[in-house]
């Protein structure tokens, strides 16, 4: 039975720019919320974990996407910490919200993923635009979703990624609100961050994507609604490789559950 999740409306006080801290706070239940908010000085992640004997494809297949699925980090075979992204980390408990999938399918949405994962999983931890946001803010980039709290949505297009082994799929990518000269700022400045997925793949233009309805975001959350003067802009997207497991109908695979992310100790870029 699928075990719903949601963003949480309080939660006890912890420092919230400290990954440490958060993290801790996840593993205790006591954080629940979108990770968009915290650890902004670090960089946060999607997690897709594949059993072993899938592992190389799906690098392959990363590398081969690299816009939508910059690798940040990867686990041995059944180790659930990555030592290069933070010391203490759990990778089962620590994200907060998991999407199990069997044979393709849906199955469990658990805030813990330690009663599933299994000893042959390798975990994949893949850049995300939320890392991006934070450096967007610094150069005094309006991001209108997290004014009001919420997160950027997402959409599968009609572009094809290119295929390696079982893995391949349509492009998944985010979408953020902005104004024209933010639109132009926050062009040149993601180029910089290939790490966060670079440059948008589109500015202004949904159906060039294929993209028909804003409203119908890809797991039907997030900011997707325009405001006079703002145009929609798009980035390639790490839900890419969940779009690509899924497709893949692996035994089973772990991803992160909508807009819970995995954050590191690693610092963002200061300039």
């Amino acid at each position: 039975m699928t075990q719903a999740l949601s963003a949480g409306a309080s939660t006890p006080a912890f420092d919230r720019a400290d990954p440490r801290a958060v993290r801790r706070a996840i593993r205790a239940g006591a954080f629940t919320d979108f990770t968009n908010h915290v650890a902004r000085d670090f960089m946060q992640g999607n997690l897709v974990a594949v059993p072993a004997a899938y592992a190389e494809d799906f690098e392959a297949y990363c590398r081969a996407n690299a816009q939508a699925l910059p690798i940040l980090g990867r686990s041995e075979p059944g180790v659930r910490a990555i030592p290069a992204l933070a010391d203490d980390l759990d990778i089962a408990r620590d994200t907060g919200g998991y999407m199990v999938f069997r044979d393709g399918e849906l199955v469990e949405t658990p805030r813990d993923a330690s009663a599933v994962w299994a000893d042959d999983l390798v975990a994949f931890v893949l850049g995300c635009s939320f890392s991006f946001e934070a450096i967007l803010q610094r150069a005094g980039v309006r991001l209108r979703h997290l004014d009001e709290g919420n997160v950027s949505a997402m959409y599968e297009t009609a572009r094809e990624t290119t295929p390696v082994g079982p893995f391949g799929g349509k492009l998944i990518v985010s979408m953020r609100v902005l104004s024209p000269a933010d639109a132009i700022r926050a062009t040149l400045l993601s180029a910089r961050y290939p790490q966060f997925h670079g440059a948008p793949v589109s500015l202004g233009l949904p159906g060039d994507l294929g993209i028909a309805d804003l409203s119908h975001s890809y797991g039907g959350h997030g900011l997707t609604t325009l405001n006079p003067g703002e145009l929609p802009v798009f980035w390639a997207c790490g839900a890419t490789g969940q779009n690509a497991v899924r497709n893949a109908r692996l035994p089973l695979c772990i991803t992160h559950h909508k807009a819970h992310m995995v954050v590191t100790d690693l610092p963002l870029p200061k300039d």
